[in-house]
């Protein structure tokens, strides 16, 4: 029986995972999933009362008692410097090194990209962003701050295990899935260093699947071809901060962040999902949020803990709602928080 450990997190973040929850609720009753779950109120408001962010030993529950973790979204003004967010966030992420950022751009329906005469058949990849090292570890410092001479430095850190154990991933999943090419971006012409490590480690691995097409574009030029031909990509795999990027470009192209979802995976391991966007605090408890991200990353959950049929499922249901118009108001639709999640338990 799986487990899930549920984190609803602060603003909406609270709104839309209840509507994962009866998702999740919907599937165990009537999809054949034994799913069971437990929540715990890790957020702003835990941390504002007691100045508890994530402890380590409950990293290490999750680890040792879980099968994935979900968390909704994590943010509140309240905390100006997000010390709670980054601690549960990229807590777990180094932590239980979660090596993986997944994130499938499934266009859905041809009415929510905002290219013209784009099809679902067109924008149809997913990215693997690499998710533990690169500008994201936090390396660096400021010298002299608040003077004129002040000095800052953000220092990138690529290690052999990390970029080769991205790039192999990636072209597991373009074998497993019959997915044809992998394109690797950097911007090694500007960053030399990095991008030599990331180059040779990219054409090496890409040796051993010989009958995958590999490439490689700068990152400005990658996102210039995903607008202008995102149908040449199956495979995107790039570091933690141009990934960042990318994946933001490719959720656009499939209708924005209300429709995003992602994963966090250490593959056989315990991973945590979440719907890509923000807490945004002032739409919480009004009914109005879009919780279809949400409902979407409990697809891609259930797919990397055993049950892949669930992301293509929640897909079809969500393609399907959005023919009918059955979608919410940020989408042009009648529908708030709640009667999204009634609709999608429906269609279950």
């Amino acid at each position: 029986m799986p487990r899930i450990a549920v984190v609803p997190g602060d603003g909406i973040g609270v709104d839309v995972t209840r509507e994962a929850v009866k998702v999740m609720s919907a599937i165990r009753d009537k999809g054949g999933v034994d799913l069971n779950w437990d929540e715990f109120d890790y957020g702003a408001d835990k941390y504002l009362e007691t100045g508890i962010t994530l402890p380590d030993e409950e990293i290490a529950n999750f680890r040792d008692n879980y099968d994935a973790i979900y968390i909704g979204a994590v943010g509140d003004p309240r905390v100006p410097d997000m010390t709670h967010a980054r601690d549960i966030l990229l807590g777990c992420r180094f932590k239980l090194d979660l090596y993986v950022n997944y994130r499938p751009c499934h266009l859905l329906d041809e009415s929510l990209c905002p290219l013209k005469d784009r099809t679902p058949e067109d924008v149809n990849f997913v990215v693997f962003r690499e998710n533990t090292e690169g500008l994201y570890v936090g390396t660096g410092g400021i010298f002299k701050k608040g003077t004129p001479e002040e000095v800052a430095i953000q220092t990138s850190i690529n290690t052999r295990k990390g970029v080769e154990r991205i790039i192999r991933h990636g072209f597991e999943y373009a074998k497993a899935n019959n997915m044809g090419k992998v394109c690797m971006s950097d911007k090694s012409n500007a960053m030399r260093f990095e991008g030599d490590l990331w180059q040779r480690t990219f054409f090496e691995v890409a040796e051993e699947y010989p009958e995958i097409e590999a490439s490689h574009w700068f990152i400005d030029a990658l996102l210039m071809q995903m607008v202008k031909r995102p149908e040449q990509f199956d495979v995107i795999v790039s570091c933690n901060m141009f990934g960042d990027i990318i994946t933001d470009m490719g959720a656009q192209l499939c209708g924005g962040m209300g429709v995003a979802a992602s994963g966090n995976i250490h593959p056989g391991k315990t991973s945590l999902f979440e719907p890509v966007h923000g807490s945004a605090p002032k739409y919480a408890g009004k009914d109005i949020a879009n919780p279809l991200a949400a409902i979407l990353t409990v697809g891609v959950m259930l797919e990397t803990i055993g049950y892949p049929e669930w992301t293509p499922r929640l897909e079809d249901i969500v393609r399907e709602m959005v023919k009918s118009g059955k979608v919410p108001r940020d989408m042009g639709g009648p529908l708030g928080t709640a009667g999204v999640g009634d609709v999608v338990c429906e269609m279950i």
